[in-house]
């Protein structure tokens, strides 16, 4: 199944989050795209983030996230 275009919201608000403290979160303002905005919620809903808005990773979105950067870092060898 390839990546639709909510997988690549949802994975581009988990590549915000820094990996190397579980003591910093994101907020997505309500002034974010909508895009943006619905990417959370549903990142919430799946489990892998504290709150609607953003929050702190969960132990499943701290895995989903690491593999999400180490995606990103694969495919743009810097």
């Amino acid at each position: 199944m390839p990546y639709n275009i909510n997988h690549v919201d949802e994975l581009n608000i988990l590549i915000r989050y820094n990996l190397n403290t579980t003591l910093e979160g994101i907020k997505v303002h309500k002034t974010a795209t909508t895009e943006n905005i619905a990417a959370t919620k549903r990142l919430f809903d799946k489990g892998l983030i504290t709150h609607e808005d953003g929050g702190y990773l969960t132990s499943l979105g701290h895995d989903a996230a690491e593999q999400a950067q180490t995606v990103l870092n694969l495919l743009n060898p810097a």
